[in-house]
C-alpha cells in the first residue's frame, strides 16, 4: 500500500505564494516507478486537474487555470512532490490533493483523476481577497 501526505496549505492573501509538499511512503513505493499529480476541489465543484509530472520530469502538464503561476517539482530521492503556487487568486481556494499513478503516464491521461491509483487526504488552501 502507498500513503500520500500533503502539507503546506494555509491562508494567504491574493497575490501571495504557498508551497505544497506531498510525501509518499509505503513498502512498494518508488518515485522511479510512479507518476505524481496534483488536483484540487473547491466546495460545490468537481475535482480539477492542477499539475502532473512523470517520474523523470520528462512529461509535465498544468491545468489551464494555473499555467504560468504554479510549478510542480519532484525529489525522487525523498519520494516527494511539490507544488509552488505563485500569484494566488481567491479562485484558487480549494482542498489540494496529491495523487500517484504506478507506471507511465502521458499528456493525454495525466489530467484524468481516474487513472491515479493513490490519493492523499488533502490540504486546504484559502486565498483571501
Amino acid at each position: 500500500q502507498v500513503q500520500l501526505v500533503e502539507s503546506g496549505g494555509g491562508l494567504v492573501q491574493a497575490g501571495g505564494s504557498l508551497r505544497l509538499s506531498c510525501s509518499a511512503s509505503g513498502r512498494t513505493f518508488s518515485s522511479y516507478t510512479y507518476a505524481m499529480g496534483w488536483f484540487r476541489q473547491a466546495p460545490g465543484k468537481e475535482r480539477e486537474f492542477v499539475a502532473a509530472r512523470n517520474w523523470n520530469g520528462g512529461t509535465t502538464s498544468y491545468g489551464d487555470n494555473v499555467k504560468g503561476r504554479f510549478f510542480m517539482s519532484r525529489d525522487n530521492a525523498k519520494n516527494a512532490a511539490y507544488l509552488q503556487m505563485n500569484s494566488l487568486k481567491p479562485e484558487d481556494t480549494a482542498v489540494y490533493y496529491c495523487a500517484a499513478k504506478y507506471g507511465g503516464i502521458t499528456i493525454a491521461t495525466m489530467t484524468r483523476d481516474e487513472v491515479y491509483d493513490y490519493w492523499g487526504q488533502g490540504t486546504q488552501v484559502t486565498v483571501s481577497p
